[in-house]
């Protein structure tokens, strides 16, 4: 069963989880202004994407963009992987296709731990991906622990390009923002995906 068959129920009941659901759960996040090329492809891109109507085309314009480019104000020191195999438990599902995971490592050629934030693409309905994102995010715990690297909190984003919602998952919780952000928040949006990663321990506003 591979991570697309997962609802946010059948994921719970299957790996004992809890949730917990928060308005503004990062809201206290400061924003991550986003750079002017990034303004400009958005400005150029989203219209052509949502006439479009597809995932792949909301992934190629909008979200790739917008990851990119907090690569690059992160200075390189992260790696993001689209539309990668990632399978890590076949026996419970947890198996298929993720469409973007960023990792903490300098290995480009294929995914290697630790990995701090999945990012799931959806055409429009943002709620039926939470289940699949949550089994990528257990995914990424377990592909963690593997490998000797216990990173605390899983986070997760279920976007449609121009939506976003964002999930952390720690322990047996799931933490879910019930607060939905859009692309005039980009900067917002950019700063969430941010402090996941510096959360652990990763700093990346030095030089």
């Amino acid at each position: 069963m591979p991570y697309s068959d997962f609802t946010l129920e059948r994921v719970k009941r299957t790996f004992e989880l809890t949730t917990a659901e928060t308005v503004d759960l990062f809201g206290d996040i400061p924003e991550l202004a986003s750079s002017a090329l990034l303004t400009e492809i958005l400005r150029y891109n989203v219209p052509l994407a949502l006439a479009s109507n597809s995932e792949k085309a909301r992934s190629e314009m909008i979200i790739s963009p917008i990851l990119i480019d907090l690569r690059r104000q992160l200075k390189e020191r992260i790696n993001l992987f689209s539309g990668v195999e990632f399978d890590v438990d076949s026996a419970r599902g947890l198996n298929g296709i993720c469409d973007f995971i960023i990792s903490d490592s300098p290995e480009i050629l294929f995914v290697s731990a630790p990995i701090i934030t999945l990012v799931e693409a959806k055409k429009e309905n943002i709620n039926a991906g939470l289940g699949q994102c949550v089994a990528e995010m257990l995914a990424a715990r377990i592909f963690n622990e593997r490998t000797g690297n216990e990173i605390l909190a899983i986070y997760g984003a279920v976007t449609t390009g121009s939506i976003w919602k964002f999930i952390k998952l720690e322990g047996s919780v799931i933490y879910i923002d019930l607060t939905e952000y859009y692309l005039k928040d980009v900067d917002k949006i950019l700063g969430i995906l941010a402090s996941g990663i510096i959360s652990q321990g990763i700093d990346f506003r030095g030089n």
